[in-house]
C-alpha cells in the first residue's frame, strides 16, 4: 500500500523523550522484514515537521548526534529498533551491546534486508555508512572493531531509531519478533 501524509500523520508517536516518532503505516504489516515494500517516503518538507530537529537532521542530513547525550545509547530494555521514518524492523537489543562509544551499537541487523551499506568519504577517508533501505535514513556507519561473534560494530544514531519494548511487540505489529525474545528467556 502507499503511505499517504494522512496515514503518515496518523503514524506519528511520540517517544519517551517526547520526540516525535514517524513510522510508517505498513511498518505493522507483516513482510517488512526483507520484503519488497511499496513504502513512499514522506517529502522533506513533511518530515521536517514531523521530526525534531536532532531527527530531522540525523536521517536526511547525515548528521551525527552527540555521544552520550541521546535517548538510547545506554538503554538495556529488551526489544527491537525500528527507522524512526519509516517504521522498518533494523536492530534487536539481544545483538546490542555497550561500546563504550555513547551511541547505541549492535553486533548485526535484526533485519539485513532493510540496511544499506554504502561508502562514505566525509571524513577524508573511507567509512561504511549504514541507511535504512525503504526510508533511506542516515542511521550511523559499520566498523570492524565490535566483539564476537560477528566482529563487527553497527554504530547508530539514536535520532534515527525508535525503541519497542518487548511488551509492545504485537501491539504495534512487530509481534513476529517475539519469539526470540521468548527463546532467549528460556535459554537463560
Amino acid at each position: 500500500m502507499t503511505l499517504t501524509i494522512r496515514a503518515f500523520a496518523g503514524a506519528v508517536v511520540l517517544a519517551a523523550s517526547s520526540a516525535a516518532s514517524v513510522a510508517g503505516a505498513h511498518a505493522q504489516k507483516p513482510g517488512l522484514g526483507g520484503a519488497k515494500s511499496e513504502y513512499k517516503r514522506p517529502a522533506d518538507a513533511v518530515l521536517k515537521r514531523k521530526l525534531t530537529a536532532v531527527q530531522y537532521a540525523v536521517t536526511r542530513e547525515d548528521d551525527t548526534e552527540t555521544p552520550f547525550r541521546n535517548e538510547l545509547w545506554d538503554n538495556h530494555e529488551a526489544g527491537i529498533y525500528v527507522d524512526i521514518v519509516s517504521g522498518e524492523p533494523l536492530f534487536s537489543s539481544i545483538d546490542k551491546y555497550d561500546s563504550g562509544t555513547g551511541w547505541p551499537s549492535f553486533t548485526r541487523p535484526l533485519e539485513p534486508a532493510n540496511i544499506k551499506k554504502l561508502t562514505d568519504h566525509k571524513l577524508g577517508y573511507a567509512r561504511t555508512e549504514i541507511r535504512s533501505a525503504h526510508a533511506d535514513s542516515h542511521l550511523g556507519h559499520l566498523f570492524d572493531d565490535g566483539p564476537r561473534p560477528t566482529g563487527l560494530r553497527y554504530c547508530m544514531n539514536s535520532a534515527a531509531l525508535r525503541f519497542i519494548p518487548v511488551a509492545r511487540l504485537e501491539a504495534e505489529g512487530y509481534g513476529r519478533y517475539a519469539s526470540a525474545f521468548k527463546a532467549k528467556s528460556a535459554s537463560k
